[in-house]
């Protein structure tokens, strides 16, 4: 949810590796010689702490659960006039947004008070 902390965020994730692993009947050593990390590193994960986003990987591909990265982050159906646009070539950087401010009046002498 948007409105979590990352805190609340990363226990939820913990927690749920956890809820993944306990059924599967695997230790969390055994999670750590599947994904090759340290079981130190399982165990923080499990306990809402941060990891780098590799070990986080590790793990999930451990517990066959990459196939679910796609629902954490879809991808964007392409929109057909992008593609026309671009020919055929994947859009690399994003576009400045177009300020809505207001422009400032013209200056004249006198105007200064």
């Amino acid at each position: 949810e948007a409105t979590m902390t990352d805190e609340a965020v990363l226990e939820t994730v913990g927690r749920r590796i956890a809820e993944q692993r306990l059924p599967r009947n695997l230790t969390q050593d055994e999670v750590a010689i599947r994904a090759g990390v340290s079981k130190s590193t399982v165990v923080r994960l499990e306990d809402g702490h941060s990891t780098q986003l590799v070990n986080l990987v590790r793990i999930l591909r451990a517990l066959d659960l990459l196939i679910h990265l796609e629902a954490l982050i879809p991808r964007v159906p392409a929109n057909p006039l992008d593609l026309i646009k671009l020919q055929g070539k994947t859009r690399q950087r994003a576009s400045r947004k177009k300020s809505t401010l207001p422009l400032p009046k013209k200056w004249k002498w006198g105007d200064e008070q």
